[in-house]
């Protein structure tokens, strides 16, 4: 799923979405207004975000909200911590080999 989550991540349309969703529950159509992109394309957008677990969307009448899952990025933030510690041993031990050579 974090190889979902990080391509969903990738773009940075999506991105600003999960930062403004970050603020608090948005309506699509609110998503649609700060852009120049048509209803259809941001409801793509929104769907890549819902299928990668980070987003979940309600239809309230006829008003569909979008808001951040409270898990969304445990998962991405997880992976990545795991990254960094193994690339700081990694590179600490590149560091101690060049040194005694």
């Amino acid at each position: 799923m974090v190889h979902q989550q990080f391509a969903a991540l990738g773009d940075p349309t999506r991105i600003a979405f999960v930062e403004q969703l970050a603020r608090g529950p948005v309506a699509v159509g609110d998503l649609v207004a700060p852009t120049a992109m048509s209803l259809p394309a941001v409801l793509k957008h929104v769907r890549v975000l819902e299928e990668a677990g980070l987003i979940a969307t309600v239809k309230r009448g006829r008003v569909r909200e979008c808001r951040l899952r409270d898990d969304a990025l445990v998962e991405v933030a997880t992976w990545t911590a795991h990254q960094r510690a193994l690339w700081s041993t990694r590179l600490d031990a590149l560091g101690t080999l060049l040194e005694e050579t």
